[in-house]
């Protein structure tokens, strides 16, 4: 029996999207070096592997295939099941290389889906697309794993939790809730070898290229109304977390026998249990283990001593994910983080010399723009290497989304649109659409401000003859940061 796990193309004119791996699937520009590393993937071919399935991973995103090109690796595999890794925001896409499937290779074959797609985890979406037979719910690498298995057998697949099917008459099954697994450490390490390792790319604070990302936890134990993954894909607010020794063993195999120059642990968040963290800190300085890392990291969870003892195994860059500069915001969407705490990290985090990522987001419940200007000026206070503004985009099933859509503050299902960069799909009690577009606008604005004040601070004169080269957009840029605001 072969398996076939794809990651399909999703393109428009100018961008590429990006689906399996990412939290929060959207399109980047063409110019854009971002791939995020498709881990429920890796980990689910690594799982088939080690218990000898015949199994290719296809990830039509990293590799530029064309809807043609990629389609033809599947015939030339000529696969039994077929599984695709599908997103919110793709299931039109998603259900046309599901009929294309069908089309080419007839009942035989068994077409599933799975990844964080809440609008699939329900009986009537296979009553409704007989073009998928399974969806597999949440973390789904040992569901997959088993349903396999079963079928193999000739099994049916009604005693295995976790999964959507069809039955005979064509009814749309659900076969229960399945346990998420408590023993991360059962998880081989991902497949690597089938995925086109050089494209995959999420270099923090610029840590050296090549880069690779790594998991040494899944899920978290906050609980972020807007979050996506806690939500849906572990429908939980778990925390597991790997064996330290063997998160170095993994990250010393990465560098030495892959070549890699720097690691990303892109963790829900990494920076949660002191004694870990300073466990996998004391693992990589015994080794004599020399390469950079970054991580994904919460603001208020680390102490002077976890942040001395991470630089001094190699951390080089961290993300913290802020959302609000105003303490009220913070606690009204779940997070409850400690805005004094995070301050006092971030200063610190500077102070060892770490490159520092901040992210926020507009549109939380009790969202003015007194606030989004107070979390403006929260971000350019904190100064750091690089940020991120967005407007919120929550997904069906997470707890944002259906109290906003209790309210009628949903106010596109147009999935593509939802990608937060630029477009509004929500509104506030308080803020509209256009509000919310209008506190985006300022606050790229404002950042810009603040980073060409910066660099006409530390070097006026290259400043000067820059502006001189080419005075016309020196000028308008002038207007738009200091004068229109």
């Amino acid at each position: 029996m072969k398996v076939f796990i794809g990651n399909s193309p999703w393109r428009k004119e100018g961008f590429y999207g990006v689906r399996a791996g990412s939290r929060w699937p959207h399109f980047e520009m063409d110019c854009s070096e971002y791939m995020p590393f498709p881990f429920f993937m890796a980990y689910a071919t690594a799982l088939l592997e080690k218990n000898s399935i015949d199994v290719k991973a296809v990830d039509g995103i990293a590799e530029g295939d064309d809807d043609e090109q990629f389609f033809q690796k599947l015939l030339d595999y000529n696969p039994d099941i077929v599984v695709y890794e599908v997103s919110t925001n793709t299931i039109e896409i998603d259900l046309r290389f599901a009929k294309m499937t069908k089309e080419a290779l007839g009942e035989r074959a068994l077409v599933v889906f799975c990844g964080p797609d809440m609008n699939m985890y329900n009986p009537a979406f296979l009553e409704k697309n007989r073009c998928v037979d399974v969806v597999l719910k949440g973390e789904y690498e040992f569901t997959l794993l088993e349903m396999v298995k079963s079928l193999k057998m000739n099994n049916g697949l009604q005693g295995i939790k976790g999964l959507y099917y069809r039955d005979s008459s064509g009814r749309g099954v659900f076969t229960g809730e399945r346990q998420l697994v408590s023993n991360i450490d059962l998880f081989p390490w991902p497949a690597r070898h089938q995925f086109p390792m050089e494209k995959y790319n999420d270099t923090p604070g610029g840590i050296p290229k090549p880069s690779v990302q790594m998991w040494a936890s899944r899920g978290c134990p906050f609980k972020c109304i807007f979050c996506s993954w806690p939500q849906i894909m572990y429908g939980s607010s778990s925390y597991r977390t790997r064996n330290p020794v063997d998160v170095v063993d993994e990250m010393q195999w990465l560098v030495d026998e892959m070549g890699f120059k720097s690691v990303y642990f892109d963790d829900d968040t990494f920076n949660i249990g002191k004694e870990r963290i300073l466990k996998i800190c004391s693992e990589i300085k015994k080794r004599g283990l020399k390469v950079p890392w970054a991580i994904m990291a919460r603001a208020d969870t680390s102490d002077r001593e976890m942040l001395e003892a991470m630089v001094d195994a190699g951390l080089y860059a961290l993300k913290y994910g802020i959302e609000s500069g105003v303490q009220e915001i913070v606690n009204n969407c779940g997070k409850n983080l400690d805005l004094e705490k995070a301050k006092e990290n971030i200063k610190i985090t500077k102070e060892l010399g770490v490159k520092i990522h901040l992210t926020f987001s507009f549109g939380l419940p009790g969202e003015t723009m007194d606030t989004i200007k107070r979390t403006v000026d929260f971000a350019i206070e904190q100064d750091p290497d690089s940020l991120q503004f967005s407007i919120i985009t929550p997904f069906p099933g997470s707890k944002y989304y259906e109290e906003l859509d209790k309210k009628g503050y949903i106010l596109s299902k147009n999935w593509e649109e939802y990608d937060g960069y630029n477009k509004a799909v929500i509104r506030t009690d308080n803020l509209d659409s256009c509000d919310l577009e209008k506190g985006l606008n300022y606050a790229n604005e404002a950042w810009r401000a603040h980073q060409l004040k910066k660099e006409i601070k530390a070097a006026p004169m290259h400043f000067v003859k820059k502006s001189l080269s080419n005075p016309l957009h020196s000028a308008r840029r002038f207007w738009q940061l200091f004068v229109r605001r």
